[in-house]
């Protein structure tokens, strides 16, 4: 039994997930699997009188999947923790923490920071999920990754089918200024706790296949290039509520 509790939590030292295969697909499929059944029973879930106790139940998974990273490091020695490595200065970190509350208090003004920092920043995580090469569907560290970054996406199609949510232009200008001030602590963080700090992949491409490889690692350019890719994605992810718009808006001149 010890044996197996050290495998489960503990960090492979060899290749055990490889992108693109079943083991990266299929938690992805499930997760759009469960935004389906909101959708198919939103109408239920919005007319139940214990609609609250589905979102107290959400915000407490993504609390313990984004928690449990740190109980995982505490628990186990052997993996450090490590200061350098382990701060909470991540994109979906807070993006998790921050839908928690939102669930929970259906909060617009969280919804309008954590839409788009889940689809501008977590996208990459999902085509590339670097951090868990070395722990494959054996190990916790698999099932937590996956339960953080995509319990964040229910939790946003929750409040778009149950609560009515959208984004607006001034809630992506907010939630550009908000990613931008973390950018700003990830920088700082970087340069003065030494060179194995990499915050939001500011400072060098990681060891393991990313699709962030195909930076510069020159800082400035890297830096460049990400805010431009990060501002277009922003735009991406507010473009179908723009034709949303605007398609109302020609129907509803059409019909004057």
């Amino acid at each position: 039994m010890q044996e197996f509790i050290r495998h489960f939590f503990g960090a492979g030292t060899e290749v055990e997930f490889r992108n693109f295969t079943l083991a990266h697909f299929l938690p992805i499929l499930v997760a759009i699997g469960i935004i389906l059944l909101i959708w198919r029973f939103r109408k239920e879930l919005r007319n139940c009188k214990h609609e609250g106790y589905f979102r107290y139940a959400l915000a407490f998974m993504l609390i313990v999947s984004e928690m449990s990273y740190y109980w995982r490091l505490i628990g186990m020695p052997a993996l450090g923790p490590n200061p350098i490595d382990h701060l909470p200065i991540t994109v979906c970190g807070w993006a998790v923490v921050l839908a928690s509350y939102m669930v929970v208090g259906k909060s617009q003004k969280l919804f309008d920071i954590v839409y788009f920092w889940i689809f501008a920043g977590s996208i990459f995580a999902l085509i590339t999920p670097t951090v868990i090469t070395y722990t494959g569907p054996t190990r916790f560290r698999y099932y937590q990754f996956w339960a953080e970054h995509l319990l964040g996406y229910v939790a946003i199609f929750y409040m778009i089918f149950i609560h009515g949510m959208r984004p607006t232009v001034k809630s992506a200008i907010r939630s550009w200024v908000c990613l931008a001030v973390l950018g700003v602590v990830a920088f700082f963080a970087n340069r003065y706790l030494g060179p194995g700090a990499n915050y939001l992949f500011l400072a060098k491409p990681e060891d393991t296949p990313s699709v962030l490889d195909i930076l510069p690692p020159n800082f400035l350019l890297r830096t460049t290039i990400m805010v431009a890719v990060v501002t277009a994605l922003f735009f991406v992810a507010y473009l179908p509520w723009l034709l949303k718009d605007r398609k109302a808006k020609k129907q509803g001149a059409a019909v004057i």
